[in-house]
C-alpha cells in the first residue's frame, strides 16, 4: 500500500479553470474591436492640428499692415494667395478641402474644414491696435474641432 500523496490537478479542477481562463479570455477579445475602430484619432488629430499650426504660421508671416495699394477683396480660397496682411483672413473658411497657400486642395485632406478668425485684442502693454489675435479652428470628422491662437504684433 501507497502512503505517498498523489500530485496533479483531477478532471474537475481542470475543466473549471479552463472554463474561468475562457470566460477572461472573452472579455479581453471583446475590447480589441473597439481599440482598433478608434485607434485612427490620434492619427487624424495630429492632421488636424498640423493643418491649423500651418496656416497659423502663414497667416503670422504677413506684414501687420496693409501694404499700399493692398488686397481688399474677400476672404475666400481663391482669393487666399492674394492675401497680403494678417488681416486679410479675418472669416477665411475652406470647407471640404485644405490646400497650401497657392496651390490645389490637398486630396488626403478632404475632410477637415479650416475656419479662420482675427481681432483686435490687448496685450500685455499692446493696445488692441497694435495686437491681432488670430485663431484657426480645424474641424474633421463629425464636427470634432482642434484651435490654435496667436498674437501678431505691429512692433515695426
Amino acid at each position: 500500500m501507497c502512503t505517498r500523496r498523489q500530485r496533479g490537478f483531477s478532471l474537475v479542477e481542470l475543466l473549471v479553470s479552463m472554463i474561468v481562463i475562457g470566460v477572461g479570455l472573452a472579455g479581453l477579445m471583446s475590447v480589441i474591436p473597439v481599440a482598433i475602430r478608434t485607434s485612427t484619432d490620434p492619427l487624424i488629430t495630429k492632421q488636424a492640428l498640423t493643418i491649423a499650426e500651418g496656416m497659423l504660421s502663414e497667416i503670422s508671416g504677413k506684414p501687420f499692415a496693409n501694404p499700399t495699394n493692398g488686397f481688399a477683396g474677400a476672404a475666400t480660397q481663391a482669393n487666399r494667395a492674394l492675401f497680403d496682411d494678417v488681416s486679410d483672413y479675418n472669416g477665411y473658411s475652406s470647407v471640404g478641402a485644405y490646400a497650401i497657400a497657392g496651390g490645389a486642395p490637398i486630396a488626403g485632406l478632404t475632410g477637415y474644414n479650416v475656419s479662420v478668425s482675427v481681432a483686435g485684442t490687448a496685450l500685455s502693454g499692446a493696445t488692441a491696435v497694435d495686437s491681432l489675435l488670430i485663431t484657426v479652428t480645424v474641424t474633421y470628422q463629425g464636427g470634432t474641432s482642434v484651435s490654435v491662437s496667436g498674437y501678431r504684433l505691429n512692433y515695426g
